[in-house]
């Protein structure tokens, strides 16, 4: 017993210093508006009112200690994230409260402190990068020089900043309406980087990006609007957009028709929350036929405000927000058999859907669309939009052509003029608004999602200003207006409950 005589009196004293320290005391004059960790966890970037970020590096000793820091936007900042470490170099995305996004790029050569906020070697010039997007499909968005023509410069040529105010790799701005969310989301089969942006008019628009060597140049997939009627001057808006982060498209989902290569978005806007899903398509042009991806509304859960129209048949109380939905979540781990979303409320709920896709109708039998009233009252959830016809077999291209095939539009025998207005035409403002409310005309490639309520967790009682799940999607956590983290884990029923609670607590030292 003498040999384990140590280990049974009292534990060890714990240093009173912890390893955190650092990134608690961030040095920053102002409040710390969001805080980002790499995939790694091994760096932490901080963005504050003033509008600085912080790059903070856990070292091997286990301390954390500032890498750079610089002015990344002329306001307060709302939103940081990372892209995966495995796109060199390490790259961090940011969001001001003027309504601009910048994506920033480590120099690894430089020292500690001028590391991010480098510029673009272009024939001399380190000016302006984006601007705007006009049109579909092609459209292109990329860094340019102050004359306008765009330079196409790598990653290869950047280098450390000699000047006072750091440059970002890429800058975009919608010239139109500031811009209130991104998410960004990098596959690394592909090496594609897609990236979404919600705008304060409730204007999406999805980018994408094909080479990661060239950070300075994205096309847009898709534009739409994510609102049925724009907010009145003046009021309070909240508006967010989160890509679904697993790397593959659940299996129920695919056995549904949702092809392989889909891409999910999950968007709050105001008290309703939508989501969205992509759908192979074909868009002509000058009489050639290529296949493309546009959005359509999946699911829908509307608020109180979308509910008080008059269907006495539906349950308030059942689904649905009585608030604006402050923030928005997708769990990774969709190994489950189905998707889950989880949303941060005003009116004090963190709630937590169930996404799923049922099973199509044996063949032979037609599938018809599905009235908003008659959602609502399907499992509490809603659901829209067919089957796909083809099965989900074949590449994207050969869906895409047999599905217009199949609606008697051959656009091989049609000239170069008139494939253009076709193109168009179905890019227009009909078939936008059909494939965006649920219960309209019926668009090949779609795939009926039924959304329910799993869970509504009331520990805050107060406004939730955000939430979000871990890397497996096993826990949930809340930040609400008292200031407390609130951590929940599902349970083998499938509900979702409470295990943890962390709150700052002030303490005062007493005089020796």
């Amino acid at each position: 017993m003498s040999k384990f005589s140590q280990y049974l009196g009292d534990p060890p004293a714990i240093d009173a210093k912890s390893t955190i320290d650092p990134i608690v005391n961030h040095g920053h004059q102002d409040l710390v508006q969001a805080v980002a960790f790499n995939s790694y966890g091994d760096r932490c970037a901080t963005g504050s009112v003033d509008g600085k970020i912080r790059v903070f590096n856990r070292h091997k000793d286990g301390k954390w200690r500032v890498c750079d820091s610089w002015s990344a936007h002329g306001g307060e900042i709302l939103e940081l994230q990372w892209l995966p470490p495995t796109i060199y170099p390490n790259l961090l995305a940011s969001l001001g409260i003027e309504g601009r996004f910048k994506l920033w790029a480590e120099n690894p050569s430089a020292a500690p402190g001028r590391r991010f906020g480098v510029n673009l070697m272009g024939h001399g010039h380190g000016g302006h990068h984006g601007g705007h997007l006009g049109g579909h499909g092609a459209s292109t968005l990329s860094s340019s020089r102050r004359d306008g023509v765009g330079s196409g410069i790598g990653l290869s040529s950047l280098h450390s900043s000699g000047d006072s105010k750091p440059t970002p790799a890429f800058d975009y701005r919608n010239p139109k309406s500031p811009i209130r969310s991104f998410s960004l989301k990098h596959n690394d089969d592909t090496r594609h980087t897609y990236l979404a942006l919600l705008s304060v008019d409730g204007t999406l628009e999805v980018l994408e990006n094909e080479t990661p060597e060239n950070i300075t140049e994205f096309s847009r997939i898709d534009r739409f609007s994510v609102l049925t009627q724009k907010p009145a001057r003046g009021e309070e808006t909240s508006f967010r957009v989160r890509f679904d982060p697993n790397p593959e498209v659940c299996y129920t989902a695919l056995r549904a028709g949702v092809p392989t290569d889909a891409l999910g978005l999950v968007v709050a806007a105001m008290d309703t929350v939508k989501v969205y899903r992509t759908r192979d398509t074909v868009s002509a042009s000058l009489g050639v036929a290529t296949a493309a991806r546009e959005f359509y509304l999946a699911a829908e859960i509307p608020g109180l405000s979308a509910k008080g129209g008059g269907d006495a048949n539906v349950n308030v109380n059942s689904v649905g927000h009585r608030g604006l939905v402050r923030d928005v979540a997708w769990a990774p781990g969709n190994i489950r058999g189905y998707d889950i979303v989880a949303t941060a409320c005003q009116d004090g709920y963190v709630r937590v859907f169930g996404l799923s896709t049922p099973a199509p109708p044996p063949q032979g039998q037609e599938s018809r669309g599905w009235g908003v009233g008659e959602m609502r009252r399907h499992q509490d959830g809603v659901g829209g939009g067919g089957r796909r016809e083809d099965g989900g077999s074949g590449t994207a291209a050969s869906r895409a052509l047999a599905s217009q095939q199949g609606h008697g539009q051959d656009t091989h025998l049609k000239s170069g003029i008139r494939a253009g207005l076709a193109d168009q035409s179905r890019m227009g403002s009909g078939t936008v608004g059909d494939r965006m409310r649920l219960g309209g005309q019926q668009q090949p490639g779609q795939v009926r999602h039924v959304v329910t309520e799993v869970a509504r967790l009331d520990s805050h009682r107060t406004p939730v200003w955000r939430v979000g799940f871990d890397d497996d999607g096993q826990i949930l956590g809340s930040v609400g207006d008292e200031g407390k983290l609130m951590c929940y884990r599902q349970t083998p029923d499938g509900s979702w409950a409470k295990s943890a609670e962390l709150a700052m607590v002030k303490m005062r030292m007493a005089a020796p």
